[in-house]
């Protein structure tokens, strides 16, 4: 897993942020302990159907990965994505494994 240059982690508004063509998509967190609550994937009307999200999805487990954390995934994308990605339980807070199938 690599992380994607153009995402940015803009931790003083918790949140990832993502600009194309001139919209910004979030991917919007908490921080718990040992990882981040994923609370919610927001893609403007006009970025939708491009992959916007799960380009974000792929790199906030990345990230996480990366630093040692785990992902506590309340945002209906991402409980979608990690179920359609079994690959990505490792990331994925146990107790949420167990919830999403994992």
């Amino acid at each position: 897993m690599s992380l994607d240059p153009e995402i940015h982690d803009n931790a003083e508004a918790r949140r990832y942020e993502l600009t194309v063509d001139g919209q910004t998509a979030v991917v919007l967190y908490n921080t718990t302990a040992g990882g981040l609550l994923i609370t919610e994937t927001i893609v403007p009307i006009p970025l939708e159907g491009r992959g916007i999200a799960s380009r974000m999805a792929k790199h906030v487990l990345a990230d996480l990965k990366q630093r040692g954390l785990v992902i506590l995934p309340t945002c209906p994308f991402f409980a979608g994505y990690l179920k359609k990605h079994p690959e990505y339980a490792e990331v994925v807070h146990p107790s949420y494994r167990i919830a999403l199938g994992l």
